[in-house]
């Protein structure tokens, strides 16, 4: 979450994570049911005894230790908050503006540590890149089979919980004529102030936004190097920025224009409007790219009962009308309505956007990737 945001930016340093001494190993009689069953083991509330076992196992634990998960990105605060009052469990959160790169190398680097993240929220591509590396745990909550097929290991290792589609958020204020596509951001009266919120390489959000430059410039899920070039040309003309968009520096005025996530845009707008800043967001028609953030639960989680509670509270429906009150989709929207359970006046101030979404696939995320590692440095050079 670096923030450029909290989500995507402080990218990736393990230095920032890195950890002198192993911790007390975790009390492991807290992690098993009163059936035997062990937590670290289980992969669903059935395998464990049910949520009622899962549910006092967690108690028993006390604490879920999460990172990079900021209060204001996509209402994450109401979901802490909510977590720890229903099931009195502590949510110590490590540094919360960091990226899904930092979260990965938390795991490896703290392999056996009771400072170990026990759950992860990933962009997508990362998700995919955890599960490859042998770090996450299967487990299925109970509304996996809900969960779209494309939108979950079929293993249950991960599995796409909210997200969105990118979006250019701009200061009404600052800029005299919002750009509304893509193809708007080439003009020259918004030199020094196209930002992006992280770096592609290490966040998911800036990822995002420059594939779906891509899509703009005639790329395609296959083919991601149009949004390089686009990158390259925004820098060349001199309107981009390489500081990293955050709230911060938006009301400082030192990102008019910001590339990011719908439901990160929408929910600043109505937190900037009390500042002063008329922040307004589009969706651009001519680089359409939607992606969930996915959830999982680390294979040596240091309170494997709690993170396996914690993903069956995301995905109850109190937990998913939280993602939606934060502007974001729940991947469960649609069973929701069907369910009756979904908050009407919510999902009403979604931003508008027509068609249906569409996702790489794994391959072509990994494609994708390794492009932008060789070749985003080179792009905003100079």
């Amino acid at each position: 979450m670096s923030v450029s945001l909290p989500r995507t930016a402080a990218l990736g340093v393990v230095a920032a994570l890195a950890l002198s001494a192993c911790g007390a190993a975790p009390d492991d009689s807290a992690t098993t049911s009163s059936g035997g069953k062990n937590a670290a083991t289980a992969t669903s509330a059935a395998d464990f005894g049910g949520l009622d076992a899962l549910v006092k196992a967690a108690k028993k634990e006390g604490t879920l230790n999460a990172i990079a998960l900021p209060r204001d990105w996509a209402n994450y605060g109401a979901l802490i908050d909510g977590f720890q009052k229903k099931y009195g469990i502590t949510i110590k959160v490590e540094n919360p503006d960091g990226s899904s790169q930092d979260e990965i190398n938390a795991v490896t680097s703290r392999k056996g540590q009771d400072r170990a993240p026990d759950v992860l929220d990933l962009g997508s591509s990362f998700a995919l890149s955890a599960a490859q590396q042998g770090l996450l745990a299967p487990y299925k909550v109970a509304a996996f089979a809900d969960i779209p097929e494309a939108q979950k290991d079929a293993e249950g290792r991960w599995f796409n919980d909210y997200g969105g589609y990118i979006s250019i958020g701009c200061d009404a204020k600052r800029v005299k004529v919002c750009p509304a596509t893509f193809a708007d951001l080439l003009k020259p009266e918004y030199k020094g102030k196209v930002a992006l919120n992280g770096n592609p390489t290490k966040s998911g959000s800036a990822f995002g936004g420059v594939y779906a430059a891509a899509l703009a410039n005639g790329g395609s899920f296959d083919d991601i190097q149009p949004g390089l070039d686009f990158f390259a040309r925004l820098k060349k003309n001199g309107n981009y920025t390489p500081v990293e968009s955050t709230p911060a520096t938006v009301e400082k005025g030192e990102t008019p224009i910001s590339i990011d996530w719908d439901y990160l845009n929408a929910g600043y707008a109505e937190e900037f409007a009390a500042k002063g800043v008329d922040w307004k967001v589009t969706v651009p028609a001519d680089g359409q790219f939607s992606q969930y953030y996915s959830q999982a639960v680390n294979k040596d989680a240091p309170h494997p009962a709690a993170a396996r509670l914690w993903q069956e509270y995301l995905y109850s429906a109190e937990g998913q009308n939280l993602w939606l009150k934060g502007y974001a989709r729940p991947v469960l929207l649609p069973a929701l309505e069907k369910a009756g359970t979904v908050d009407t006046a919510a999902a009403a101030k979604l931003p508008q956007v027509s068609g249906t979404p569409s996702f790489p696939t794994e391959e072509q995320q990994s494609k994708a990737k390794t492009v932008l590692a060789q070749g985003w440095a080179k792009a905003v050079s100079g």
